[in-house]
């Protein structure tokens, strides 16, 4: 009796052993889906997969990229729900002031690498920058061409007025390239901070003629007539994007750069008249 009662009870012993070893197994399997599942819901990803953006971001963009970063900032928050961009305007040697002082800036697309070079200088971009686009200068006149302008050397006829943009500024720094490279001096009635002031000089008849980006005279449609010259192409200006230092949100900084460095950001710029790089 005593033998049979100890078989007895290591059977028993035996079955609550498998049992438990089951249970465990089951339950090592559910924590492993559980974590699955958590970490899907953590990551916030959207039905593709890939995580959801969220948030807002302001970007400092130079003055010629007023239109075209106007749409892609448009269609990006459209394509990512839940999403703000923030667009700030100016020449770039002027954001970079901004920015080096403190202005809260999250992507800073620049219309030439100098400038972009002085914001690397300043420790202020996370990351290499990015070309994305190049342009090049046209002569802008009134649709009536006062002034009878048909080469870069008219500008510098007796008076003719015409505008440019400062030496500090991109466009003011192509003007200069070109200058030497056409042998030609001009004497400015005027130099502005931004090629959009320049254009706006133009359109408003205070210039006989200014001297902008070819994007610019093709933005801004019948308000002008653009003037092609040979001596632009010794001035390409490349354009550079990057994600700021400072920036409280560089995954959605990131996620911007990529749109418009991306396909359909390419199409947009080529669209507006902007070559690649």
């Amino acid at each position: 009796m005593r033998n049979a009662s100890k078989h007895v009870t290591a059977l028993l012993v035996a079955c609550a052993l498998a049992a438990g070893l089951a249970g465990c197994a089951a339950g090592t399997s559910g924590a492993t889906g559980s974590s699955s599942a958590g970490a899907g819901s953590n990551s916030s990803a959207g039905a593709s997969g890939s995580p959801r953006l969220s948030g807002a971001i302001t970007v400092f963009a130079a003055a010629s990229l007023k239109s075209t970063f106007a749409k892609l900032a448009s269609d990006f928050e459209a394509k990512n729900p839940g999403t703000k961009i923030t667009l700030n305007f100016a020449g770039s040697s002027d954001l970079v002031t901004q920015i080096t002082q403190g202005a809260p800036a999250d992507v800073f697309a620049s219309a030439d690498t100098r400038n972009m070079a002085k914001l690397a200088d300043a420790k202020q971009i996370d990351g290499a920058p990015a070309n994305f686009a190049t342009n090049v200068l046209e002569i802008a006149v009134p649709p009536s061409n006062p002034a009878s302008i048909s080469s870069f050397a008219d500008l510098a006829k007796p008076g003719v007025k015409v505008v440019v943009c400062a030496p500090q500024v991109p466009c003011g720094a192509a003007t200069e390239t070109v200058e030497k490279a056409a042998g030609t001096t001009l004497a400015p009635v005027s130099e502005e901070s931004s090629v959009t002031d320049v254009l706006g000089k133009v359109t408003s008849g205070e210039a006989d003629a200014g001297l902008v980006y070819v994007t610019d005279v093709k933005t801004a449609g019948d308000k002008v007539k653009g003037i092609p010259f040979a001596e632009s192409d010794q001035a390409v200006n490349t354009y550079p994007i990057a994600t700021v230092g400072t920036s409280k949100n560089k995954e959605l900084a990131r996620a911007f750069i990529a749109a418009v460095t991306g396909s359909e950001g390419k199409k947009v710029l080529s669209d507006a008249g902007f070559g690649t790089p």
